[in-house]
This record gives structure tokens, sequence and C-alpha cells, in this order.
């Protein structure tokens, strides 16, 4: 009796007030960026003009104009660099290699901001965009290193011994037969990486500096004197940028999955 009552109504009620709290703020967010008033409390008309005011602001895109440039890095560096790490290593100590790069994720994200802008600090380095990157590019290793780590005792050895074999060097066997076969892996991971570095505020808090503001930080100069259509505005067109990657990344998996007769 019970367990008939827990299935029929209070799981899917569990389920229901849920993905409700998951949903409902973004769809008041998508809401009150429409709200013809300065306010985000009560609903005055319908208008468009925070869009258009959005896009015809400087500020905003040379936001994203950074964000982009540090997310691209982070991704570029972080992938090269863990295929790198995880190919080169002795095959000895390669079982530590995701250990030792995990451990950054094991330690709170403030934490190792102060410690970078501390290193940055002592050794005269100005904070911008090269030591934002820098930090992201951290992280990233981060969540690389171990995917790539496992991509690749996953691969048959044997294409490499046989690269080796008709003569390539490593940098070659790397380039040519290694990343080829692990190409859903490194676009994963690079997915990851952009994701992580595009939306990072507490190290760009830190390590940005004030000449290289980047989008989150844009957000919290703006949300600090009060809430702003503008900043829902800007919010909801993220969300659209971001549900259409998905879906272009959902389509060409699914394109991949159809066998041609």
């Amino acid at each position: 009796m019970m367990g008939r009552f827990f299935s029929r109504y209070f799981f899917p009620l569990n389920a229901f007030f849920i993905y409700s709290f998951l949903y409902l703020p973004i769809l008041a967010l998508i809401v009150f960026s429409f709200n013809n008033s300065e306010f985000s409390f009560g609903w005055t008309g319908f208008t468009t003009k925070w869009y258009a005011e959005l896009f015809s602001s400087s500020e905003v895109w040379v936001a994203l104009k950074n964000s982009l440039i540090v997310a691209s890095s982070a991704v570029v560096l972080s992938v090269l660099m863990a295929l790198a790490i995880v190919f080169y290593s002795r095959q000895r100590l390669r079982w530590a290699v995701p250990v030792l790069f995990s451990s950054n994720l094991a330690i709170p994200e403030i934490v190792l901001a102060i410690g970078m802008l501390s290193l940055f600090s002592f050794l005269g380095v100005p904070i911008g965009l090269p030591t934002l990157i820098a930090g992201h590019t951290l992280i990233g290793l981060g969540y690389t290193v171990p995917l790539i780590y496992n991509s690749y005792n996953e691969l048959d050895k044997r294409y490499t011994e046989a690269s080796l074999d008709l003569g390539a060097t490593l940098t070659q066997t790397l380039r040519l037969v290694i990343a080829p076969m692990m190409l859903p892996v490194l676009v994963a991971s690079s997915l990851l990486v952009f994701v992580v570095s595009f939306d990072d505020f507490v190290l760009a808090f830190f390590c940005a500096g004030a000449s290289a503001q980047t989008l989150p930080l844009f957000i919290f100069s703006m949300i600090r004197s009060g809430a702003s259509p503008v900043v829902s505005a800007l919010s909801v067109t993220l969300l659209v940028l971001s549900g259409l990657l998905v879906i272009l990344s959902l389509s060409l998996s699914v394109k991949k999955m159809v066998v041609p007769k």
C-alpha cells in the first residue's frame, strides 16, 4: 500500500517540485527580460528595448571578446598540454598523471585564485588577460588530463607500435595516429573547458585585473547596484546561445550514429 502511494503520488510530485525549482527561475528571467520597467519587480508591459540597449553597448562587446579570447586560449593550451603530458610521460609514472592534475579540482577555487594572485605578485607579473588565461588553463588541465588519460589507455597500442616501426617519430605518431583516434574525447574535453572558462568568476575576479573585464565580471558590476533588465537580457542571450550549441552537438552526434545503407 505504501509502495503504491510512493510510486503513484510521492515520487511524481517530488520530481515536479524539483524541476519547478530548477526551471522556474529561468522562466522568470526570460519573462522579465521583456518587462517595460527599470525594475524587475512587477509587469508593466512588453518591450525589447533592453535587448537593443544590450547589443548597442560597447562594454558588452568588449567583455564578450575578452571572455572568448580567454576561453579559446584555455581550450587550446589545456588540450594540447594534456595530450602531450599523457603521451610523453613515462610508462612507470603515467598512473600518477591523472592524480596529480585532478588534485586542483579538489582545492577550493578561491584558494587557487588567491594562491595564483600571490604568485603573480611575487614574480612581478602584471595581472590581465595572460594571467587569467594561465589560471583557466590550470583549471582546464584538471578536466582534460583525466579524460585524455582514460581514453588513451583504451586505445589499441598496436597502432602506436606500428607507426613507430614504420619510421614515424613520436611527434608524428601523436599528430597523425593518436590525435585523430582520440578526436571525440578531445572535442568533449574542449567543450567542457570552454564552458568552465567562459562561466568562471572567481579566477577572473582575482587574476584579470581592471583592464581585462570578462562577461561574469561585467554582470557582477551591473548587479551590484540592483537587478537590471539588461542583465536579464544578457542572461537570456547566453542561454539561447548555449542551447543552440547543445542542439548542434546533439545533431552531430546523431548524424554520426546513423549507419548508411
